[in-house]
């Protein structure tokens, strides 16, 4: 079937289209990948732009690309990175259950080291703006669903930056694209207790890395038992 994609390059379809064969387990590691001729042909597509899509594959962890040999499929659980999460979960209608796990599992583990490094390498005025933040999603738990939970990411992505670490900030965008795609989930995950706010507010204002690290410990470990 020709590929048409409004306002798309052609490559980045034939890129979307195989990588979606491939974490859907249509194309299973060790699998040989169609040749370009015949990709093309099939695609409706030039082979330039095959030749585009399974090097942006093969950059991805998910092929590997041998001259003089056939294309093959890799594990992408081995040789993937955190954006195949978006891809695991967007277009389904049910979450699934090891998925959530790990998504929410990571958020943990990143979330109780950045609000520990965040105390730890932010300034007292870094820290009140940020306990602000904690204490601005406190006054609003239990009202508008949209506010609580852009007010909570606004938090989060604030502590993530005061970590000073660039790749829990890489990470946590990931994260939070991965749980948006399902609606269902991420209200699930609104926070309910405004006094467990505070006290990350008093820890963070107090410069007390350990309390803050506890209290977000006790935050996202309890998402992690109750989605998980």
């Amino acid at each position: 079937m020709p590929v048409e994609p409004p306002n798309r390059r052609v490559s980045d379809v034939v890129h979307d289209r195989l990588r979606a064969s491939i974490l859907d387990g249509e194309l299973a590691p060790g699998d040989p990948v169609p040749s370009e001729r015949v990709l093309a042909l099939d695609l409706g597509v030039n082979r330039h732009a095959v030749r585009e899509a399974l090097k942006r594959l093969e950059q991805a962890g998910l092929v590997r690309i041998t001259q003089g040999g056939p294309t093959r499929v890799l594990d992408w659980r081995d040789h993937g990175g955190m954006d195949l999460l978006l891809d695991l979960v967007r277009g389904g209608t049910v979450v699934p259950a090891d998925v959530v796990r790990s998504v929410l599992e990571v958020r943990q583990l990143i979330g109780v080291d950045a609000a520990r490094r965040c105390v730890a390498n932010a300034d007292a005025e870094e820290r009140e703006r940020i306990a602000g933040l904690a204490e601005d999603v406190a006054a609003v738990v239990g009202g508008d669903v949209d506010l609580v939970t852009g007010r909570y990411e606004q938090l989060w992505h604030a502590v993530v930056a005061g970590s000073g670490n660039l790749a829990y900030r890489l990470m946590l965008n990931s994260l939070v694209d991965a749980v948006a795609a399902f609606p269902g989930v991420r209200q699930a995950l609104v926070p309910s207790d405004a006094e467990r706010l505070r006290r990350l507010a008093a820890a963070l204002r107090d410069g007390d890395a350990e309390a803050a690290a506890s209290v977000v410990d006790a935050q996202l470990g309890g998402d992690v038992e109750a989605l998980g």
